[in-house]
């Protein structure tokens, strides 16, 4: 049987008891990865049958990828590919920067993930940090330029918002000099038209 005939998705509670007799097979820790059952990622054969399973959990832009199990390792290499794409995609979807793994397994390498260093380390989530310290990272994107191109973004959209305030503040103050004008402009019609009938007190509105 062959990847063809799996498929990755989401774990639902369904799914539970077959993972329960994955997970004691590995000799996890049955009640923590319980709690964690949405973080799962299960492959499936074309019967229904759980052939594999590998936590993925999210943590703003870092993924980490944890208690990977199958059936039968023989097919691990085979289906681990769709895992991948399962992981991309949802590293997509979610904005994720770094992947995170303690899996040893040379697949994992073999995707690109190495050895993190001390200052790759620094990056690590603190709510992992007490996992271990053996761990492999993959950088997914540029966390430096993206974070720099946000600051910039953030810096235009403040210059712009300034701007904007000024332009407001300049068009009330314009309008508010239009309505002393027209106010004092009002007044000197007013003003001389009292004048000439003042001056002219013979002069008298035509009646029809």
């Amino acid at each position: 049987m062959t990847a063809l005939n799996h498929r990755v998705r989401r774990a639902t509670l369904d799914d539970l008891p077959a993972l329960q007799a994955l997970w004691k097979s590995m000799h996890f820790k049955l009640d923590e990865l319980e709690k964690r059952l949405t973080e799962f990622q299960v492959v499936e054969s074309a019967g229904g049958q759980i052939a594999g399973a590998l936590g993925v959990e999210i943590l703003r832009q870092h993924a980490w990828l944890h208690s990977e199990a199958y059936q039968d390792y023989a097919l691990a290499d085979d289906v681990r590919p769709l895992l991948v794409e399962r992981i991309q995609s949802l590293a997509s979807n979610h904005g994720v920067f770094r992947l995170w793994t303690r899996e040893k397994s040379p697949f994992w390498s073999r995707c690109g993930f190495r050895p993190a260093t001390p200052e790759l380390l620094r990056k690590l989530p603190e709510k992992w940090a007490g996992a271990g310290s053996d761990w492999f990272t993959l950088q997914l994107k540029d966390e430096e330029a993206i974070v720099s191109l946000e600051k910039e973004l953030t810096l235009l959209m403040e210059t712009e918002k300034q701007r904007t305030a000024r332009t407001i503040q300049h068009v009330r103050t314009l309008k508010s000099v239009a309505l002393w004008l027209s106010v004092v402009l009002g007044m000197f019609v007013v003003g001389a038209a009292i004048y000439l009938l003042l001056k002219n007190p013979g002069t008298a509105i035509p009646r029809k």
